[in-house]
């Protein structure tokens, strides 16, 4: 069963006549008993929620609106990709003070009761800035598998639409498809949506879609945790900006992190690169974290296509000429 206090809430705010608190309230409750595997009782509810939202649709459209849940989900669902957490924060090399940030985060969402009795809310939006390759969704991920609840991968080539107004309403339908779930929601590149309204060569409709995520990051009920990425975080407008209560930068790896992944990687998958770490390291400096990844499973690869006569010492000379190589070219 629901908890005392929200229930308490949801007929205090329906007594007021409260229609947006008494929302957000039945869509805690819908993500609680989802996560108490009490499946059946949330779909009722939140099919009695949709139900209601079709109806005010009606209302407010002249009989335009959404009669249909399956049709709802269906087209909301289109608008991600869900992914079964799996990397841990413990896989990613991240400094003290990300695994710091994220064990509060943690913390705060596995403890929200205990928040809510001294009136508080868990937070639920994060920024990651850095450049691509570093880790932005890995981290996402692993936050995800750490709170043990699903991520949700916003879709940009669904969501974004050519015609006016099709962006922001896309947007509503998402946001009010996650809100009944403890979910975190994913948006990669999130200068996309988020684009500074100041800028003169945007259109107004950039600038309708920036005003509408707003409101929607403002609606949105603590247990959706919403993580934006950006590689360009000075083209964000202001606003959004403000909206995200962690910011957290990833920077490409330094020696020391590469050395620390080789080591890593090398204990996790039971192989030697007949290479002190060091020298790897020092030869691979300024590559960011997905080529590191690839060039050791490019090893592990030739490694074991080449059993049982395998040297790992050439295949891991030959794997360094060719990233020094394409690293040279790449500056040129």
């Amino acid at each position: 069963m629901a908890r005392a206090d929200l229930l308490v809430n949801l007929v205090k705010y329906a007594i007021a006549g409260n229609r947006t608190m008494v929302k957000k309230v039945a869509e805690a409750i819908v993500a609680e008993e989802r996560a108490k595997q009490h499946i059946v009782l949330a779909d009722r509810l939140e099919n009695a929620m949709f139900h209601q939202t079709s109806i005010d649709n009606n209302a407010d459209n002249n009989g335009i609106g959404y009669t249909n849940k399956s049709l709802l989900d269906s087209r909301a669902e289109n608008l991600f990709i869900e992914i079964q957490p799996k990397k841990k924060i413990s896989d990613l090399i991240l400094s003290s003070d990300v695994v710091s940030m994220i064990e509060q985060l943690v913390t705060e969402h596995f403890r929200v009761d205990l928040l809510r009795s001294y009136g508080l809310e868990p937070r639920n939006k994060i920024l990651l800035i850095g450049p691509p390759g570093n880790g932005k969704t890995s981290l996402a991920e692993a936050i995800a598998e750490a709170l043990m609840i699903p991520l949700y991968v916003v879709k940009y080539e669904g969501l974004v639409g050519a015609y006016l107004g099709e962006t922001a309403s896309r947007l509503k339908k998402l946001i009010d498809y996650v809100s009944t779930r403890n979910c975190i929601v994913f948006f990669d590149e999130f200068e996309t949506l988020g684009k500074e309204r100041g800028d003169t060569y945007e259109t107004g409709e950039i600038k309708r879609v920036v005003s509408s995520l707003l409101l929607q990051i403002d609606n949105l009920p603590s247990h959706v945790i919403v993580i934006g990425a950006t590689n360009h975080p000075e083209l964000l407008d202001r606003a959004v900006w403000r909206r995200f209560q962690i910011k957290i930068t990833l920077p490409i790896p330094t020696r020391n992190n590469i050395i620390v992944w080789l080591e890593k990687f090398q204990h996790v998958h039971k192989i030697r690169f007949e290479y002190a770490p060091e020298t790897i390291a020092k030869k691979l400096l300024g590559i960011n974290y997905a080529e590191l990844e690839e060039f050791g499973f490019s090893i592990l690869r030739q490694y074991v296509l080449s059993l049982p006569d395998s040297n790992i010492k050439n295949i891991v000379g030959t794997e360094l000429k060719i990233r020094t190589m394409n690293m040279k070219e790449s500056e040129s």
